[in-house]
């Protein structure tokens, strides 16, 4: 079996094979993949939770992450979430691969927001504003670039420091890069705005938006968590990575279909249909279209099976 550190992960899934694996990966799925399952497995002192994600392709492969969220491992000096991935041969059902989850999961997610970018954001799209300064966010422009002639990124975060930090990361790796406070007058300036953070509250006005933006929703991912507000959602040709997905979990669409302003229906196609060009993308410049991401096990296996397959180490290849 096979063992993939986090740098063996960022050097062996570059974007834009990343991202033409997830199109082949969403445009062959055969069959409904379990929205992730999650199980209180926390102390009364140490409250946790343990996350489980399982996709398959039947006679080819099958893997799981696992996932755990302790919320009370700052008092450690650990991170809260931690996780694995374990791939597994799809016709003896042997182990082939046992994964770093953090570094998979940052690169999956990116490349499905670049995807579904190529389908939604104008071809034209130079400016993204970012929003948010976590691990998945640092990985965002390079994804974006990947489909799009991304120059210049704008990064806004609730700590003006740490925006300031990755902006100078973003830099350094050639993007025209500068932290701005002022969130507002941010959004008027962007062909994409991507946001990647764990907001209970609308960051995103939509009355702000210009005509023509892309908007890439990454980070919220419970119903009580939203990045856009109303107005958003109502002026947007609305997509999103999976139908299950995002009715269990996305709470800037749940929002609002509760309040009555917004409905199901309404949603224009998910990551399969762009793929396979069963639901149209972008239909003029001027149209705001909006991509709400909560994961997919899907991106996790055609991940891990492009880095067993392709991207593992010259050491590894020789043993095998």
């Amino acid at each position: 079996m096979h063992h993939f550190s986090a740098a063996e992960v960022e050097t062996g899934l570059d974007y834009p094979r990343l991202v033409e694996a997830l199109a082949t990966a969403f445009r062959g799925r055969a069959e409904p993949t379990p929205v992730r399952q999650v199980y209180d497995v926390g102390a009364p002192e140490a409250p946790g939770h343990l996350l489980t994600m399982p996709a398959w392709e039947r006679g080819a492969a099958l893997g799981v992450k696992l996932v755990t969220v302790f919320p009370g491992n700052a008092a450690h000096g650990l991170g809260a979430v931690s996780s694995v991935y374990l791939l597994f041969d799809g016709r003896t059902g042997r182990p082939t691969a046992l994964i770093d989850g953090e570094a998979l999961t940052n690169r999956r997610t990116a490349a499905a927001s670049a995807l579904a970018s190529r389908h939604l954001s104008r071809p034209d799209s130079r400016t993204l504003l970012l929003v948010g300064t976590g691990h998945v966010a640092a990985h965002l422009p390079a994804a974006h670039r990947a489909v799009r002639p991304i120059e210049r990124v704008l990064v806004w975060g609730r700590d003006g420091d740490r925006a300031a930090s990755l902006a100078g990361r973003l830099d350094r790796e050639g993007f025209a890069a500068s932290p701005v406070r002022d969130l507002t007058a941010a959004l008027t300036e962007a062909d994409i705005v991507s946001c990647a953070t764990t907001s209970t509250t609308p960051l995103i006005a939509g009355r702000d938006i210009a005509p023509g933006t892309h908007i890439d929703l990454v980070g919220a991912y419970t119903p009580a968590m939203r990045e856009c507000d109303d107005r958003t959602v109502l002026r947007a040709r609305v997509f999103v990575d999976t139908y299950a997905g995002a009715l269990a979990e996305a709470g800037d669409l749940l929002q609002p279909m509760a309040a009555g302003l917004w409905s199901a229906e309404s949603i224009c196609g998910d990551l399969s249909e762009l793929a396979s060009g069963a639901r149209p993308g972008r239909l003029s410049a001027d149209e705001v279209t909006l991509f709400k991401s909560v994961g997919t096990a899907v991106e996790d296996l055609a991940a891990a099976r492009l880095l067993l397959g392709d991207g593992r180490p010259e050491r590894q290849r020789a043993a095998s």
